[in-house]
């Protein structure tokens, strides 16, 4: 996977993709496994904004039942399966657990009701898979710090988690090996017309500088909160804020679906390599898009709500180990809260050639970005010299790194060969999860120099080979893009000057930085993640 911005110019593309998060991702790898010249940007890294920022799962949004947003539900969770069956390396299951209070919303008898519906949508009748039951001495044995009183049992069921930002990284990496060409730190500057119609765009490498005139017969814009910049989106748009806080790891490894106490939205506390992933908070968002903070009031209100139901962690402000912030583009309806506003994707075509993504979630974007591809076809099929393109392979087509075969067996074997290198049993599975197939590279690595087995910090299951790999083989250009996005270490450890300093030097090993380059990324750091991106309310 390497950067190669000399690949856009004098050339034709049938399409441009503005935006490297999970919607442009998808749309460039569909697009290019159906025959399309296709080209990918993204004026920062992949992922780089609310799609390294999400809560980290794919499931079908249980709390949208409450909203009868049955439709929503269905294709999440047919979403949910698909990708279970084409990246198990990548998606992965996990247990939720529902414990039910005395006067809470919903009661046993609606959470029973919401769950078996959620089973049936699901195409689970019986088996596994199906919810259960828990009485209230089984919470209180399984789960403890819960709050006691008033607790009267709860349910257990599976949805899907994942790596958001290795997700996005996993299908760039399918659209350049189908034959597109993707640049990260590309900016579009200028569209180019021509009777009446997108011709291209002009494009600025941020990393040279260079100005890039590229022809394109269309542009799907997958800019996510950018575009509520645009006059066509604006007025029927609306910008919301999630943000989320790294804990200590909590006594059990299944996530919890919990209900805060100061105002009865949804929030989930999840296991994520070696911590514990709470959020998200819901608020409508009208700042810069490009200094987004985490605030004191919405640190607290996460805290707040936690402490309440579990009294027994006792977490405070200085238990935080990370947090971030995103923000998403949702269709404006009415006046509702911005938890209540639905999620449901929509597809805007201008009629010139150019294609707009709004709303939408990490789960049905593959499904989402299908339509997307679709409706481009349609109208390139318009043109006499373009030949037809084929259709959609990416709900049956294993993902670029999965591997073939048994999975099970692979990863048994996979795992064995990493606890052969001394790499302890979190290490191994993090390893299979997180580069399917790749994971030989990162071995070759370890076999050459056996000191890169070693953890980079001891509470996290990441190795310095994976610091080295990801460094020469993932388009990394700048030192936080190895820290924030292809491994999350920024979120989930504050970065002091030894880690930075030791990261900083593999990263220039592998890719040639001269001292000055990496004392200039490690100020970039300094600055990014020094004041853990926390202002007062």
């Amino acid at each position: 996977m390497q950067r190669d911005p000399t690949a856009l110019t004098d050339e034709h593309f049938d399409l441009l993709v503005c935006g490297g998060g999970v919607y442009g991702a998808w749309c460039a790898y569909d697009a290019a496994l159906r025959g399309l010249k296709v080209a990918l940007i993204d004026q920062g890294d992949w992922a780089g904004a609310t799609s390294s920022a999400s809560t980290k799962l794919i499931h079908g949004g249980l709390r949208y039942l409450e909203q009868w947003d049955l439709g929503l539900v269905r294709l999440s969770l047919q979403e949910r399966q698909a990708l279970f069956r084409i990246a198990p390396h990548r998606v992965w299951p996990l247990t939720f657990v529902i414990p039910v209070y005395r006067g809470s919303r919903p009661g046993l008898w609606q959470a029973r009701a919401g769950l078996w519906l959620y089973d049936r949508l699901a195409g689970i009748h019986a088996g596994s898979a199906r919810h259960r039951h828990l009485s209230r001495q089984q919470l209180l044995s399984d789960y403890p710090g819960l709050t006691e009183s008033e607790l009267r049992g709860g349910f257990s069921y599976l949805d899907g988690q994942t790596d958001d930002a290795r997700l996005v990284l996993e299908l760039v990496a399918g659209a350049l090996r189908a034959g597109a060409c993707c640049v990260n730190y590309c900016r579009l500057t200028e569209e180019l017309w021509q009777q009446g119609e997108v011709a291209g765009a002009v494009l600025k490498d941020s990393i040279s500088g260079a100005t890039i005139p590229l022809r394109a017969r269309r542009i799907i814009y997958t800019t996510g909160a950018w575009l509520s910049r645009e006059s066509l989106i604006a007025a029927s748009s609306r910008l919301t804020k999630g943000v989320h806080l790294l804990l200590p790891k909590l006594p059990f490894e299944q996530a919890l679906l919990l209900t805060a106490p100061q105002d009865g939205r949804v929030m989930f506390i999840i296991p994520w390599y070696g911590r514990s992933l709470v959020g998200t908070t819901d608020l409508d968002y009208r700042g810069a898009l490009d200094a987004l903070t985490v605030s004191t009031a919405e640190t607290n209100y996460l805290l707040t709500a936690v402490n309440r139901l579990l009294p027994g962690v006792h977490w405070q402000a200085s238990d935080v180990l990370g947090q971030y912030a995103g923000i998403r583009l949702l269709r404006r309806r009415g006046k509702d809260r911005p938890s209540d506003v639905s999620r449901e994707w929509v597809m805007q075509d201008s009629g010139d050639g150019r294609f707009y993504s709004i709303g939408g979630k990490l789960t049905s974007a593959r499904h989402d970005a299908a339509q997307l591809v679709d409706a481009v076809v349609a109208s390139l099929n318009h043109s006499a010299n373009l030949a037809p393109a084929g259709r959609c392979e990416t709900a049956q087509r294993l993902l670029p790194w999965a591997p073939s075969g048994d999975f099970a067996h692979w990863l048994v074997q996979v795992q064995q060969r990493a606890l052969s290198w001394g790499i302890d049993a979190d290490g191994a599975l993090c390893l299979a999860r997180r580069y399917g197939i790749c994971v030989e590279q990162v071995f070759k690595l370890i076999q050459q120099t056996p000191a890169l087995a070693k953890r980079i910090h001891p509470q996290l299951p990441f190795l310095r080979a994976e610091l080295a790999y990801c460094a020469s083989s993932e388009m990394v250009q700048h030192l936080d893009d190895l820290l924030r996005r292809r491994l999350p270490l920024a979120l989930l450890q504050p970065m002091d000057s030894t880690l930075l300093a030791s990261a900083g030097e593999l990263a220039g090993a592998a890719l040639g930085w001269s001292p000055q380059r990496i004392a200039t990324e490690i100020r970039r750091c300094e600055m990014l993640f020094g004041s853990a991106l926390i202002e007062s309310a």
